[in-house]
């Protein structure tokens, strides 16, 4: 997609394993939705309390870590314009793809009904010939991709969120990045910067400090085959056709 035709949601939904996560990856196309008025929430399902290889740290440092990386998420996000941030505290390092974790995926989609859920793709297992993709990444994305559906919309599945009031919601759009297959790009050259500014925020992460030339470099390589300087690139489920 280029400028002449982006869609733009009225509300959105980010869903990350991890703090950090969804500013690595998708950080542009947020800021450049919220700048366009786009209401989004942020949903990070663990604190990242793993997230340290300090020596002289153990297993005590890890409530801190939690808090620590919780507060980094949210002034990335109030960089980024997101006016709701929503942290589910699963134990980092351990995630799998349960129904405990797609319920909860749930409930939180249908409180906030968004028309468009970001996640990462599920069935990534390698990036090149030097990154292996976390196990927490693909467990939190395919955790997501069921909540949307079928579990979202689905009167029936999850009973109890119904007798709390939780009523079912159709999510019109799934935008997943990470695809090899991917068929809508957005350009984020406007908030390329913003992008950058958000990583930083992760202060306690080492490999958020100096960024600006490899996500410029990584944000180059997606956009060159729609003639874009910068882009994020996505593989769009269409799961609703009323959104024009």
């Amino acid at each position: 997609m280029t400028n002449s035709n982006e869609y733009i949601p009225k509300i959105a939904m980010s869903i990350h394993a991890h703090p950090d996560d969804q500013d690595f990856t998708i950080a542009g196309t947020l800021a450049k939705w919220a700048k366009a008025g786009c209401e989004i929430t942020s949903v990070i399902i663990t604190s990242g309390d793993s997230g340290s290889n300090d020596a002289t740290k153990g297993a005590d440092y890890k409530p801190e870590l939690a808090r620590l990386r919780e507060t980094e998420q949210l002034a990335a996000n109030e960089t980024l314009g997101i006016q709701q941030t929503v942290f589910l505290r699963y134990p980092d390092g351990e995630l799998e793809p349960s129904l405990a974790l797609r319920k909860d995926l749930t409930r939180v989609i249908r409180q906030y009904k968004p028309d468009v859920v970001l996640a990462g793709n599920p069935e990534a297992w390698f990036y090149g010939s030097e990154y292996v993709n976390h196990p927490d990444h693909r467990a939190g994305a395919q955790a997501a991709c069921e909540a949307v559906f079928p579990s979202a919309g689905s009167r029936l599945m999850f009973t109890d969120l119904l007798e709390a009031g939780f009523e079912p919601h159709n999510v019109k759009r799934l935008y997943i990045h990470g695809s090899e297959k991917s068929d809508t790009w957005i350009d984020i050259r406007e908030t390329i910067d913003i992008k950058i500014e958000a990583l930083q925020k992760h202060v306690s992460q080492k490999d958020t400090h100096e960024v600006d030339e490899w996500i410029r470099a990584w944000a180059k390589d997606e956009g060159k085959e729609k003639g874009l300087d910068f882009a994020e690139a996505y593989k769009v489920m269409i799961l609703q056709n009323d959104i024009y």
